[in-house]
């Protein structure tokens, strides 16, 4: 099975990341991006290398599909070790393991804390509990991966006080642009739905709470889903079981063929099978089906279990990005929940990196309620709003600035001008990042020209100092030039050459410091 060049690169990134002395790294990969796939080659390259390998998940179909996809891709064998079955005396040199089993004293004890010299984590943004961390300090030597599809810079920052490194990172948008995976249509649905009374728990709305408030909507809801789901393959996520069968009998009164699947659904692989068959075409299930179940052909997904966590947001789109034939794109239909606080997750939140971003486009989206919208498009459009509200800000910045006659250039002013959404949007993700700017990055920052007070972590000031660093050799302007120009008019002196602002910086010199009259700042390039 020949990997893709992502999946290529993220294996030679992880393997790097050990090799310089990283233990513990994580990949990030969108749902049906194959991360199982990679993972798999990587236990295959560290079993030639003379590892034995643990490959740790938390459900029993997580553990079955990665014995059977490294089975498929490398040709090896796995031994199991949960409940009954045990992989003690097995020659097979890949483990998989259920954490509930590991996790427990009698059964950890029964391995040396050298036998396992690689752990694997599917579904890594599991790892933070206690049960994970338990079967870690166990095998305190064993280099780890953890692999997720959560985009999330806030789960990234829980994760942070696992992992120590991010070895590789493939985006949604990426993935999409690429052709891996399917274009997704958001529609925000003009129903807005009340959650004011409902509680959190663990950081996340009350499942129970959920179940109540949804319950006067779910007639609309299903009147809403006859104008755009007709003809679509949909699954609808639901906060609770009865909400779910109830939903599934309100939806076959309209005319839809559904069907409902929960934990303790008897006939759950016979359901999912006719869904797959398109004996159903539509599929119900109270939170079953984020992980661990896919089918290809789901060209509509419906997401009525409002959440504030954007992994578990991303796993429900999840099950309908993966490419199909025939499939256009993927229809997300996204309603309009009235809370308290802009906390909850969006469609926004699959494609923004930057929470002002993210905003806007929600904001965007729903000015256009009940048309379907290219996500990727939106956001563009969203991030064109943002630039020109900051740049808006930032000229008043640099009035002010003008005024105070800095000899040093404001960050932001720098960010903008080389156009670096990447530095402006920058959250901190792992510990050493958070922490505060060293005195040394602080004193280098100020001698390249750069106000280093306004930078409040370390992990920021490292990305500009590697900014300023490729800038350099790139032989583009410095942030005095940047600043020296910028104050007089001229525009976005960052993308400009050194050697094409230094001329003009010398000409304006030569003119008694003035900007000579032939030379229109708005409307200069810097070539």
């Amino acid at each position: 099975m020949e990997l893709r060049p992502y999946q290529q690169e993220s294996r030679d990134a992880i393997f790097s990341q050990w090799d310089d002395g990283i233990k513990k790294t994580l990949l990030v990969l969108p749902t049906g991006c194959g991360k199982t796939i990679v993972f798999a080659r990587v236990a295959e390259q560290c079993v030639q290398n003379g590892d034995r390998v643990l490959i740790l998940a938390h459900r029993g179909e997580l553990l079955e599909q990665a014995a059977d996809k490294i089975a498929k891709a490398t040709g090896l064998g796995c031994a199991t070790e949960k409940a009954e079955e045990t992989c003690m005396g097995s020659w097979f040199r890949i483990v998989v393991g259920s954490v509930q089993t590991l996790m427990r004293a009698k059964r950890l004890s029964q391995f040396p804390e050298d036998y396992f010299s690689t752990i694997i984590i599917d579904e890594a943004h599991h790892s933070i509990s206690d049960s994970y961390q338990r079967v870690l300090e166990h095998f305190p030597d064993a280099k780890v991966l953890g692999v997720t599809a959560t985009p999330d810079r806030g789960d990234m920052k829980n994760l942070g006080n696992v992992f120590e490194s991010l070895a590789y990172e493939y985006t949604l948008p990426k993935a999409i642009k690429e052709g891996y995976l399917s274009p997704i249509k958001a529609v925000t649905i003009p129903l807005t739905m009340d959650l004011t009374g409902v509680g959190t728990q663990g950081g996340d709305y009350k499942v129970g709470d959920l179940g109540t408030a949804l319950d006067p909507y779910l007639y609309n809801i299903a009147e809403e889903m006859q104008k755009y789901c007709a003809d679509k393959k949909t699954v609808v996520f639901l906060p609770l079981v009865k909400t779910s069968q109830k939903f599934r009998d309100i939806l076959n009164e309209k005319g839809f063929r559904a069907a409902e699947v929960n934990g303790e659904s008897q006939d759950r692989a016979e359901v999912l099978q006719d869904f797959e068959n398109n004996r159903y075409n539509v599929l119900c299930n109270s939170m079953l089906l984020t992980e661990g179940w896919d089918c290809p052909s789901v060209d509509c997904i419906v997401v009525l279990r409002p959440t504030k966590v954007r992994s578990l947001y991303c796993q429900m789109v999840g099950r309908g990005t993966r490419l199909f034939p025939g499939k256009e794109s993927l229809l997300l239909l996204d309603f309009l929940w009235h809370t308290e606080r802009h906390e909850l997750c969006h469609p926004a939140h699959l494609i923004c990196e930057n929470e002002e971003v993210a905003q806007k486009m929600t904001e965007n989206l729903e000015k256009d309620a009940g048309c379907p919208m290219d996500i990727e498009e939106a956001e563009k459009s969203a991030a064109e709003d943002v630039v020109e509200q900051r740049e808006e800000a930032l000229a008043k910045q640099l009035a002010e600035m003008k005024r105070r006659k800095r000899k040093l250039v404001d960050p932001l002013q720098f960010e903008m001008s080389i156009q670096a959404e990447d530095l402006s949007g920058y959250v901190p993700a792992f510990g050493w990042e958070m922490a505060p700017p060293s005195e040394s990055q602080q004193k280098t920052l100020e001698k390249l020209g750069i106000m280093p007070d306004e930078i409040d972590n370390a992990g920021k000031a490292s990305k500009l100092l590697e900014r300023l660093d490729k800038r350099r050799v790139e032989c583009l302007t410095t942030p005095k030039q940047i600043r020296f120009l910028e104050s007089r008019g001229f525009q976005h002196v960052g993308t400009w050459q050194f050697e094409n602002a230094k001329r003009l910086i010398d000409r304006i010199a030569g003119n008694g410091w003035r900007v000579p009259h032939d030379i229109n700042p708005a409307e200069y390039k810097g070539e």
